[in-house]
């Protein structure tokens, strides 16, 4: 159910740069926020919530809060205000899925890609996305 989100995320932030010796989601997040900043009016038309990203081992800078809720779009690095729903993967599987190389399926039901919140704006959050590029 989720796969085509998550899809659709890992064909925006791809390719990604060489990861780094730090955080691989670093340059990930770097990639959304320069989407939203570009397209952000549209995008908020698009999904009406706030998505918030959060890489499990990243910590303080492993969280990502994307508004498409409000004005024109925002992203907020670390914890946004009051998210409609967080995804929660460690970075390897973070990167892993935007390099195309973990279905997001198989991340949700084997635990490795977790969903809280409204399950189904997480659906949304693909196309929105993939608009962004």
């Amino acid at each position: 159910r989720f796969a085509p989100c998550l899809l659709l995320l890992a064909q925006l932030i791809h390719p990604i740069p060489p990861k780094s010796a730090t955080m691989g989601s670093k340059a990930i997040f770097d990639q959304i926020e320069a989407a939203v900043k570009a397209k952000g009016a549209e995008l908020v038309k698009m999904g009406g919530a706030v998505f918030q990203l959060v890489v499990s081992d990243g910590g303080p800078d492993g969280k990502l809060c994307i508004d498409l809720k409000n004005g024109s779009g925002a992203t907020v690095r670390g914890d946004g205000d009051k998210p409609d729903v967080t995804i929660t993967m460690a970075d390897a599987d973070f990167v892993a899925m935007a390099e195309g190389k973990l279905d997001g399926m198989q991340a949700f039901m084997s635990g490795k890609l977790k969903i809280s919140g409204n399950m189904m704006l997480a659906q949304k959050l693909g196309p929105i996305l993939e608009s962004a590029r």
